[in-house]
């Protein structure tokens, strides 16, 4: 009896599959996958292209167009500010100097300078001078008060991996893109380069500090994700537009997002001259005389802080109307 009713198991089952439209439903599923054609890398050879690219650029001289912009969902609106030229001195393996001008007129509406460590912001409009250092922020009423040259730094190049410090690995990911035939959005393969660094700090350890996507189109490295040693993530840099400069193939577009301090900048290059000869004076940021000095290198309440918290009125000035004809540019500490 036990053998006959195993038996009728199996042929229960098969008398249910004619009717089975009523147990179960199919469906076509559409497929949204990049029909270009893509490359393939190994670990070693997507290392190999980050440290030579990076090995090419000793300084930096760029005439960028910037566009600001603040605000995200935690202040649950974006502002976006009119488009200004400005100025990118780089000279490794950690000085920056970045300016910005004002429409029309060409003062400078900000000016600031880092050697990877402290930095300097002027910000002439407002008689204001700020001193601190890279690893310090306090959030003030005014988003475009928290930029760090190093943060820019930081988004600007591809720093070589050194497996002496650093540990890296390969990972295999996706990302959305316009199909070349049918313009619409789809998946990509790509490649993540993860790479880990180890924090003095004996009880912090290894942590992620960045990831290196790779396109498979083209395997140039389209996107940077900058970690903080929490895992946040830091800093969000998108490249594209790649060209050919003095040898090296650098981005014409690159886009900046700090999502913890919520504001992006877009960098666009006009003109960018690379492994110039750059002496310390390109560097030299001196405080103006009679402006009013924010110490962020300091702790809150310590004497020779009067202005650290920063009020929220402080914002930044308002967009002007672009006109047609602008004056001579003359004020690139790179000319």
């Amino acid at each position: 009896m036990r053998v006959r009713s195993l038996i009728r198991i199996p042929v229960f089952l098969l008398c249910l599959l004619p009717l089975g439209g009523c147990l179960f439903r199919s469906h076509s599923v559409e497929r949204k996958i990049s029909s270009a054609t893509l490359k393939d890398a190994t670990k070693e050879e997507l290392i190999e292209a980050i440290n030579r690219e990076a090995a090419k650029v000793r300084t930096l001289n760029a005439t960028v167009d910037i566009s600001p912009a603040v605000g995200g969902t935690k202040k649950g609106k974006v502002t976006e500010y009119q488009e200004i030229r400005g100025y990118i001195l780089v000279r490794k393996p950690a000085m920056l100097r970045m300016i910005g001008l004002f429409p029309i007129v060409r003062n400078r509406a900000f000016d600031m300078v880092s050697d990877g460590e402290t930095f300097k912001v002027s910000i002439p409009v407002k008689n204001r001078f700020i001193i601190g250092r890279n690893d310090v922020i306090h959030p003030t009423g005014s988003a475009l008060e928290n930029i760090r040259p190093q943060h820019i730094f930081d988004a600007l190049l591809l720093h070589e991996i050194d497996p002496s410090k650093e540990a890296a690995f390969l990972e295999a990911g996706t990302e959305q893109v316009e199909d070349p035939k049918t313009k619409k959005k789809v998946d990509e393969a790509t490649y993540e380069i993860a790479v880990l660094d180890r924090d003095p700090d004996p009880k912090m350890g290894w942590y992620l500090s960045r990831r290196v996507i790779f396109s498979r189109e083209d395997l140039l490295p389209h996107r940077q994700i900058v970690y903080d040693k929490f895992g946040n993530i830091a800093t969000d840099a998108k490249y594209d537009d790649f060209t050919l400069f003095d040898g090296v193939n650098f981005p014409s577009t690159i886009d900046i997002w700090r999502p913890q301090e919520e504001y992006s900048i877009i960098l666009k290059i006009v003109k960018l001259n690379l492994n110039q000869s750059m002496e310390d004076a390109k560097f030299d940021l001196p405080q103006p005389a009679g402006a009013e000095v924010v110490r962020l290198d300091l702790p809150p309440g310590a004497p020779g802080t009067p202005a650290l918290n920063l009020k929220s009125k402080d914002k930044p000035p308002a967009p002007r109307p672009e006109k047609k004809q602008e004056k001579k540019e003359s004020n690139s500490p790179g000319q």
